[in-house]
């Protein structure tokens, strides 16, 4: 018999488990619950980074399922249900699809955060907190003990993302004490040189942050947007199942930013 949640439990759970009412973010984020299935429970879980069509059909099924993005669905503001903000709702709505994102609070979240799972995945130990969002604690920083090469560390980044990152070698030889902030905070390098940090792992960044990086003198790897965004809705499913008791996936559609 298959084993169904109320999603009402689902969310309840998750509102204060990631603070989602406390945690500022963007307008448009609209964190929380962004569509109910018809069923009001779910009986899987699945993680993606983005509520695309292709995500949204990708995670079809027979059995009701709830969707965890980090990017939800209204990121593009208040516009009419046409185009494509229709043929997303429509095909949630076909497939019984409940909608649940989760932007800044799962980037924060000490946890199964964004930053917080990526500094302990690439062996950074003594986590602290570095530079802010609207007044919240955003990035983590620590220490590789015993620091690594610069090239190294770069190849430790590689193969745990499964990407080709983009160093920018404006530090020493030498990883030591290194920062994380995912997805595009290219525009937290001042902020990772000011916390005393020799490296800084992030999504991307704009064309001058090359330069803010070659003169205050901090590495700075540019691991994508996407690809330093996985391990937080990975994380916060695995946690979901293991709370709720039920199977979950990720499902993977890179943009290669």
């Amino acid at each position: 018999m298959t084993h169904l949640v109320p999603l009402t439990d689902l969310t309840g759970y998750l509102d204060a488990y990631l603070r989602i009412r406390e945690v500022p973010d963007e307008p448009n984020a609209l964190n929380g619950l962004q569509a109910e299935c018809r069923s009001g429970s779910v009986s899987r879980i699945v993680a993606a980074v983005d509520a695309s069509l292709e995500t949204i059909s990708a995670a079809a099924a027979e059995s009701p399922t709830l969707l965890l993005v980090h990017h939800g669905l209204f990121w593009d503001g208040n516009v009419p249900l046409t185009g494509r903000r229709y043929r997303r709702a429509r095909a949630l709505l076909d497939h019984d699809i409940a909608l649940y994102s989760a932007h800044i609070p799962l980037d924060v979240h000490p946890e199964v955060g964004n930053n917080h799972v990526l500094a302990r995945q690439l062996g950074l130990t003594d986590l602290a907190l570095f530079a802010s969002y609207q007044g919240t604690p955003l990035g983590v920083h620590g220490r590789l003990d015993p620091g690594i090469a610069r090239d190294s560390f770069v190849d430790r980044v590689n193969t745990l993302l499964g990407v080709g990152a983009k160093l920018i070698p404006g530090g020493p030889e030498a990883c030591n004490r290194v920062g994380v902030i995912t997805g595009g905070a290219g525009s937290a390098i001042r902020a990772a040189c000011d916390a005393g940090l020799d490296t800084y792992v992030t999504g991307e960044g704009a064309h001058h942050t090359f330069f803010d990086a070659m003169e205050l003198g901090i590495n700075t790897i540019y691991a994508g947007h996407y690809a330093t965004e996985t391990v937080g809705v990975k994380a916060l499913a695995e946690h979901l199942s293991l709370a709720f008791g039920l199977p979950w996936e990720f499902h993977d559609h890179p943009t290669g930013l």
